[in-house]
């Protein structure tokens, strides 16, 4: 089935309607001070398909901060780097288990389960300060090569937030580097990804990043050979299986589509062939994902009526 463009902002509007009569009863992440911050009533969604063109309702222009959802594009940035060697040093299993489980990396003898739990993306950050002089000059250059936007740039004040409560991954950090699985000082690694993890986009803007893995690792605005096609394949896996920490499984049987979320409140997705999606709502389930982020994107794959499924 093949939906006609003019009914995507049909089916935005229809969701934006639904949703908004929904009383949400999740909560805005605190864990991160700067994050409690953020407006509870913030919704927006953004969709960008294969022709260019564009479909949104509500804040999906306003810009927030990225969290886990940055760890998909580091490890696009590690693929391109360094290709296979990295699955020498990190898995590709669902956790099952919290994004930030000491025990499980206690399990697994310093091997993180995946690059999407917090342990998995340290080791991630590790192999890009190995492999660049300056990291958070090179991460921002990949963005901006994507996007086709350069005025995207890391939030310090969020970075400086992440850092002041960051104990439990700087515990996750050295005990990686107990079992020789960092190459890199503690400190210098944790930098950078507390900067990772602080990068604003909006919705318009993560949508844009992620059609390269609807397109198979083409760009949209210079049809440039990005990506290859196994390592969006490898990318696309990983997030329909372990995307959603120990909610994948849920976020597969409802709404169909390989995504990333984030403790921003964001989530993406993305229909391979078809189009890239972001959605923005601040309080989060349970889990940790957004709540009208989930029901939004199980609304879309529903009213088009397909999924990857």
């Amino acid at each position: 089935m093949k939906v006609n463009v003019t009914d995507y902002q049909k089916i935005l509007n229809q969701i934006q309607s639904e949703l908004s009569e929904v009383k949400v009863t999740g909560k805005v992440a605190s864990y991160i001070p700067e994050l409690a911050k953020v407006p509870a009533d913030k919704f927006g969604m953004h969709l960008y398909n294969l022709e260019g063109e564009s479909f949104c309702f509500g804040d999906s222009d306003a810009r927030f901060s990225t969290q886990s959802i940055s760890k998909v594009l580091s490890l696009a940035l590690a693929m391109k780097t360094i290709g296979g060697d990295l699955w020498k040093r990190v898995g590709v299993e669902p956790s099952g288990a919290k994004f930030n489980s000491l025990s499980l990396l206690e399990d697994n003898f310093g091997i993180p389960r995946n690059p999407f739990i917090n342990a998995g993306a340290l080791v991630v950050a590790d192999v890009l300060v190995s492999n660049f002089s300056n990291p958070k000059a090179a991460f921002l250059t990949f963005l901006h090569e994507l996007t086709g936007d350069d005025t995207i740039a890391y939030d310090e004040v969020v970075a400086a937030s992440e850092k002041s409560e960051g104990y439990r991954n700087f515990a996750l950090a050295n005990y990686l580097k107990s079992f020789g699985n960092m190459e890199n000082d503690v400190e210098e690694v944790l930098d950078f990804y507390f900067h990772q993890c602080s990068i604003a986009m909006s919705c318009k803007e993560l949508a844009q990043a992620f059609i390269v893995f609807a397109n198979q690792g083409k760009l949209l605005h210079s049809d440039r050979q990005f990506l290859t096609g196994q390592q969006v394949k490898r990318i696309n896996a990983l997030m329909l299986t372990c995307g959603f920490y120990d909610e994948a499984g849920e976020f597969s049987f409802e709404v169909g589509l390989p995504g990333k979320s984030g403790v921003g409140g964001g989530i993406v997705a993305v229909h391979p062939n078809h189009y890239a999606v972001a959605v923005w709502s601040p309080p989060l389930n349970p889990k940790g994902n957004s709540e009208l982020g989930m029901a939004a994107l199980e609304r879309l794959t529903t009213l088009t009526g397909y999924s990857i499924f």
